[in-house]
């Protein structure tokens, strides 16, 4: 299947990698961090780290937590010990859960 053109975004997600974007601008000065001193410890661009600081939802996952990371912006606990235990949690959980989702079959009726 072709990749579309162009994306939609719900709004709050949008929103939210706005709030990321934000939170990683507000560190970086907060920390007097130069934006090329940034991208050269993220080893990225400039740019995209502009974009990330703006909200880009374009921008790769995993190089925006980085970026988070590098400045300190907690992103689902405040240190590595707590991102491990809720990474042990959720496995657990997913454990519990069915491997796969199946439709339900439709039932036939044949009485006549």
């Amino acid at each position: 299947m072709a990749k579309p053109k162009y994306r939609t975004y719900s709004r709050y997600t949008r929103q939210a990698v706005t709030l990321l974007g934000l939170l990683i601008r507000t560190r970086r000065l907060e920390q007097r961090i130069q934006v090329q001193e940034l991208a050269e410890r993220a080893g990225i661009s400039r740019d995209l780290l502009y974009r990330i600081e703006k909200g880009d939802p374009r921008v790769e996952l995993g190089v925006a937590f980085e970026v988070a990371a590098l400045v300190g912006v907690p992103l689902f606990a405040p240190d590595l010990a707590g991102v491990q235990e809720h990474s042990y949690r959720v496995a657990e959980k997913l454990a519990l859960l069915p491997q796969s989702v199946r439709k339900d079959r439709e039932i036939v009726d044949d009485d006549f």
